[in-house]
C-alpha cells in the first residue's frame, strides 16, 4: 500500500456529507465486487465519532489504483466529489487497521436464526438468547444496501492504529481485520 487517492466531498445544499458518502462507498463496493479486487483498501481520514467525514481515501499500488480509476464507477458522482490525484504515501506515515465491526443488536434475528438452524423452539431459543444480550455500538457507520438481499444495513467501521505493518487480503468494501494501511 504504497500510493493513495483521496476522494473529498463537495458542500451540497440538497444532499448531506453522510448521504453522499453512503452513495460514493456504495459505487466503489460495487466496482470492487465487479472486479472481484483485494488490493484496494479504504480509510477515512476526517472520520469522528458521529460519522465518516468528508474523505474518502483509497490505498493500493499505484497500477491497482490507476486500473480502478479507469472504471466508470464515479459516474453520477462527479458534480458532488473532487479526485485527487494518486500520489505515494508520505514516508513519515503510521498504521492503521481499518475493520468492519458488527453488533448482535437484533436478539429476535438472532433467535429465528438458530430456530432455523438447530431446531429450537421458541423457548429454547428466548432462553438461550436473552433480550439483554442486545449491544449497541457506538461507532461511525455507513449506510448500505446489499446487492445480494436487497436489505438496508449499517456497516460500522473501526479505525484505529497499529504500531506495525501487516500485509492481507482487503474484503469487497476495502476493509480488512489484519491488514494494515498507512495513516498520516
Amino acid at each position: 500500500m504504497d500510493h493513495y487517492q483521496d476522494i473529498q466531498l463537495l458542500a451540497d445544499p440538497e444532499f448531506g456529507a453522510p448521504q453522499l458518502m453512503n452513495a460514493l462507498f456504495a459505487k466503489l463496493h460495487r466496482t470492487l465486487v465487479q472486479r472481484q479486487s483485494q488490493d484496494i483498501g479504504v480509510s477515512f481520514p476526517s472520520l469522528h465519532r458521529k460519522g465518516t467525514g468528508t474523505v474518502l481515501r483509497l490505498h493500493g499500488s499505484t497500477s491497482a489504483l490507476q486500473a480502478l480509476s479507469e472504471q466508470p464507477w464515479l459516474a453520477g458522482m462527479r458534480d458532488h466529489v473532487t479526485v485527487a490525484d494518486i500520489a505515494e504515501v508520505p514516508a513519515t506515515a503510521g498504521h492503521q487497521v481499518v475493520r468492519r465491526v458488527q453488533a448482535k443488536s437484533n436478539p429476535e434475528r438472532l433467535r429465528r436464526r438458530q430456530m432455523k438452524r438447530k431446531g429450537w423452539t421458541a423457548e429454547q431459543a428466548l432462553v438461550a438468547i436473552p433480550d439483554h444480550v442486545a449491544k449497541t455500538l457506538k461507532l461511525p457507520f455507513l449506510t448500505i444496501r446489499s446487492q445480494s438481499t436487497g436489505q438496508t444495513f449499517h456497516l460500522f467501521i473501526d479505525q484505529h492504529p497499529v504500531d506495525q505493518a501487516m500485509s492481507g487480503p482487503f474484503n469487497a468494501y476495502g476493509l480488512s481485520a489484519s491488514a494494515s494501511l498507512p495513516k498520516f
